[in-house]
């Protein structure tokens, strides 16, 4: 399956994952192993949830364009998360540029 990377994944895991100089091949390479490992599941909204194979916090949100698998953000899961999933969330809320759909 072709992954693609949005700007914003590729944001967040470099705020998460650190070491990478590359983070939109990193995230493509990742979320393809997972998925073909078959470590995904509907998420909401018509998304897919995929779950990092290394660090199994990370979850990245995806969207099916076709035969593609768009990677549009990630999270942490659990209290020791980098980065919480409430600040996230607190950001996404204050994000105007996202359209609801």
């Amino acid at each position: 399956m072709l992954v693609a990377v949005t700007d914003h994944a590729a944001e967040r895991f470099r705020q998460r994952v650190r070491g990478t100089l590359d983070e939109r091949t990193e995230v493509a390479s990742r979320v393809a192993q997972a998925h073909a490992a078959g470590r995904s599941a509907p998420g909401e909204r018509g998304t897919v949830l995929v779950y990092d194979l290394a660090r199994r916090d990370l979850v990245y949100v995806c969207r099916r364009d076709g035969d593609e698998l768009v990677v549009i953000t990630l999270f942490e899961q659990g209290d020791d998360a980098e980065v919480p999933k409430r600040f996230t969330d607190a950001l996404r809320r204050d994000d105007h540029r996202i359209a609801e759909g």
